[in-house]
């Protein structure tokens, strides 16, 4: 360790120096740059300087000029001095003299003008040359002394960068005796390890032979004693029944318990807000007693009316969460299949959310559109706008991570096990950051409310309405605190019994793989229950033989009754015959009595009156009675001869009919018995409807329960032939990742190899500059 410490430390100082050395490049090219520069500016200097002297020269030369023509000028006006005189005494004689004397005065004064002319220029020019060259002088004087500040700057640079690399070559080369003494320190250690390695690896190949000796016994003992091992394949060590964690399940169902009550508090808190929100939207900014509300607030409140609908389920999918996490279950995702439902709650609350989003941003405009609206209540309006989209965003980013809680028990590749501690990490932070939003919306509607109590148009009713949903708003903050904080305490316990169930570490394989192991654990608990029940004694053998006897005399007796059965059922079938002919002779005797009725009657009309009251009253008595029992009278039909009394009866002539009241007596008890008799085998083919209903029902669930099980099995089938495939694509990727590791490995020593001679050239290199 050591080592590779002072390596990278010798790495660092190695880059840092290239990085100083390619700066101190740069800086050299810098000076040398500005010292050419300078040189340049030199020559040009001196080339001006040449020039100025030169001009200087001409004008020396053109001032001696000057001087001498001056000279000539005073000598020839002398001269003309003279010779005026002298041409006025001899004017007669001289007159060529005198033309002559003209003639060179217009000369010589072309030739002064001239010379003045030129003269004039020339003073022009030495003027101009010498303002230029002062110029000139100053700007070079001015560049060459910053030049020179900058070429000390550039020096005092390149000092501090020498003396940088001094030390640093003293420090590179104090490293490299540590580093030196350290190389042979460890050379000793690497034929120590040589040794040692020599001496494991004597001991490595006993060791082998010993083990390769014992796993063929093993494998003997194995091949020839155990027939099955489920520990080598996953699928079936997933099917083993942990060991019961009582603990743990108390403390799943309690803290499932406390979730439930907030969840409960939370839900109670929503259907309070979207209710009373529901509530403010029919009273402002229009009151719906006095006017018409807005298309837009109307289709709000509609859509607020249904919040139960949404809101409810939460409750519900929590409490089938809740009562699913039993003692005699083991709770871990694999095997919580109603979050799942408690997930599907949450998607359809959260589409309402979607829902009603734009209408109450599209509320919340139109309120700050009000003629009475203020500039501050505009700006709590948008900020409770802002509030409302996050607050949508936390529940969809909350319902996201629950539904990848729920995909265990239900898709058992829909989420690797190493995520679930991240999952449940960010639960908590989605619950942390929807207490946030509401603490922002609790904030914003208390302002909202103030200033909305300010107005001169607020009624008492505005006023109730806006204090129960400030009540509503606490209550959903207090109550998503209490989440985010009972979930943040509990996640640790959560992450850590994630690991409960078979073969602690691994889990389980697939949600269908969690039901049958909780099938085992029950057969396995019913079986510790049965093995603790006290074994009956034994039966002797004698009378276990006379117990035979007995039962195969109740076999007798049963082939005797399944007889006896059979004759019933035949009876039965006669029976329900002879019913339907006694319904149709009732019927034809119910027609006859009618008919006798009426013509009794008709003779009775010559009687005294109070004779035909009381026979008229027992024939209404009589008739009421048979109508009871029997339905409505069809068509009348032609008279049937019959064996039976009411047959008997009807036959009788109108001169023979026996006595009113006897006839009366025979037909009631006649009517009696036979509706016993229907009554009786009502109730028997009733119970048979009801027997083979039960039969048929049972048979219906016994093929329904078949075709799962054939669906079960077939997906069991699919499962573990993309279990094969998949195992044979990991094994040949395993060696694949085995070959490209072995190959990196050995590039990678190339490359420290190659590392390694570099560092060593580069301190040669060191050394040879620090010799230099």
């Amino acid at each position: 360790m050591a080592s590779a410490e002072l390596q990278g430390k010798y790495q660092k100082l190695a880059q840092e120096y290239s990085k100083l050395r390619a700066q101190n490049q740069v800086l050299k090219k810098g000076v040398v740059d500005e010292q050419a520069n300078s040189a340049a500016l030199k020559e040009q200097l001196k080339m001006k300087d040449q020039s100025l002297r030169k001009l200087q020269q001409e004008m020396d030369s053109l001032t001696f000029r000057n001087l001498q023509l001056a000279k000539r000028v005073e000598l020839l006006q002398d001269e003309l001095a003279l010779s005026e005189p002298r041409g006025k005494k001899n004017k007669k004689s001289g007159e060529s003299s005198s033309q002559l004397s003209q003639e060179q005065k217009s000369v010589f004064d072309e030739d002064l003008q001239k010379k003045i002319e030129e003269n004039e220029r020339l003073h022009i020019q030495f003027f101009e040359a010498d303002e230029q060259h002062k110029h000139v002088e100053a700007e070079l004087r001015s560049r060459l002394s910053t030049l020179e500040m900058e070429a000390a700057q550039h020096q005092a640079v390149v000092d501090g960068l020498t003396r940088k690399y001094m030390e640093t070559i003293e420090k590179l080369q104090n490293d490299k005796a540590k580093l030196e003494v350290k190389s042979q320190t460890l050379e000793k250690e690497a034929k120590e390890c040589r040794l040692r390695t020599e001496e494991c690896q004597l001991q490595l190949k006993n060791l082998h032979e010993d083990l390769s000796s014992r796993l063929e016994e093993s494998l003997s003992i194995i091949s020839e004693k155990v027939p099955f091992n489920d520990t080598k394949y996953s699928q079936y060590n997933a099917l083993n029944v942990p060991v019961h964690n009582r603990r743990h399940q108390l403390k799943m169902r309690d803290i499932a318990g406390q979730a439930l009550a907030f969840v409960q508090d939370l839900v109670k808190a929503l259907l309070n807000f979207h209710t009373y929100t529901e509530q403010r939207i029919q009273i402002f900014p229009i009151d719906s007693a006095i006017d018409t509300i807005s298309p837009l607030n109307q289709k709000f409140s509609q859509y607020l009316h249904e919040n139960a609908s949404y809101v409810r389920p939460l409750e519900e999918g929590m409490l089938h969460l809740f009562e699913s996490i039993t003692e005699d279950t083991v709770t871990v995702l694999e095997t919580t299949v109603k979050l799942k439902t408690f997930s599907e709650h949450l998607t359809s609350y959260i589409c309402f959310l979607r829902k009603i989003l734009p209408y109450q941003l599209k509320s919340l405009e139109e309120e700050c559109e009000a003629s009475l609206c203020t500039s501050a209540l505009r700006a709590r309006n948008l900020e409770l706008s802002q509030d409302m989209k996050k607050m949508t965003a936390v529940f969809e980013k909350l319902q996201t991570y629950i539904a990848l809680l729920a995909l265990p028990s239900t898709e058992p590749d829909g989420l690797l096990r190493t995520n679930y501690s991240c999952v449940l990490t960010n639960v908590g932070a989605a619950l942390h950051g929807f207490h946030d939003v509401m603490k922002d919306i609790s904030k914003h509607y208390s302002q909202k409310a103030t200033i909305e109590l300010e107005l001169p148009t607020t009624t008492q009713k505005l006023i109730t309405t806006n204090d129960c949903i400030l009540s509503s708003v606490v209550a959903l903050t207090n109550g998503a605190g209490k989440i985010a904080s009972f979930f943040s305490n509990n996640v640790d316990y959560f992450i850590a019994s994630l690991s409960y169930g078979p073969k602690t570490g691994s889990g389980f394989i697939s949600p269908l793989s969690a039901e049958c192991m909780l099938q085992y654990k029950k057969k396995a608990a019913a079986y510790m229950k049965a093995l603790r029940k006290p074994l009956l004694e034994s039966v002797p053998y004698e009378e276990a033989l006379a117990n035979r006897r007995v039962l195969l005399s109740s076999t007798e007796s049963r082939e005797g009754l399944a007889q006896q059965v059979q004759q019933s059922l035949e009876k039965i079938s006669k029976l329900e015959q002879e019913k339907e002919h006694w319904m149709l002779e009732a019927q034809l005797a119910k027609i006859k009595l009618e008919k006798e009725n009426q013509r009794i009657a008709d003779k009775l009309k010559s009687t005294s009156s109070g004779q035909v009251v009381g026979v008229a009253q027992e024939k209404a008595a009589v008739a009421t009675a048979t109508g009871q029992e029997e339905a409505s009278a069809k068509a009348v039909p032609e008279p049937v001869h019959s064996t039976s009394e009411i047959g008997i009866l009807t036959r009788t002539s109108d001169s023979e009919a026996p006595d009113v009241e006897s006839r009366e007596d025979l037909i009631r008890n006649h009517y009696m018995t036979r509706i016993v008799e229907l009554t009786s085998q009502l109730q028997l083919a009733d119970s048979k409807s009801v027997h083979f209903y039960a039969e048929c029902r049972a048979l219906s669930k016994r093929l329904a329960l078949a075709e799962k099980s054939k669906e079960a099995l077939t997906e069991e089938m699919k499962v573990a032939s993309q279990s094969i495939s998949r195992l044979q694509d990991e094994l040949t990727t395993t060696k694949r990742s085995y070959e490209d590791q072995l190959s990196m490995m050995s590039d990678h020593l190339c490359s420290m190899n190659e590392t390694l001679s570099k560092q060593r050239e580069e301190i040669d290199t060191l050394k040879m500059s620090r010799k230099f």
